[in-house]
Formats: C-alpha cells, sequence, structure tokens
C-alpha cells in the first residue's frame, strides 16, 4: 500500500479505483486489481 499527501493522481491508474473514507482516512482501493491500493496522509 502506498502512502502519498495526494491521492488524486493514484486515482486514475486504473478505471475501477475508488475513494473511500475510513476512520478520518482516505483510501483508494480497487475490488478487481488489488495491487492499486494507497492511502492519504
Amino acid at each position: 500500500m502506498k502512502v502519498r499527501n495526494s491521492l488524486r493522481s493514484l486515482r486514475g491508474r486504473h478505471r475501477d479505483n475508488r475513494l473511500v473514507r475510513r476512520k478520518g482516512r482516505v483510501y483508494v482501493i480497487n475490488k478487481t486489481n488489488r495491487r492499486f491500493k494507497a492511502r492519504q496522509g
């Protein structure tokens, strides 16, 4: 899982990426290709 300041560029890497807020943190998750995971901050 990557940790980045801005997730907007990472969200565009795959068409199934989703931005999700969990427990005060922002995540990029992908159900079909699980390589594309990231957390903000």
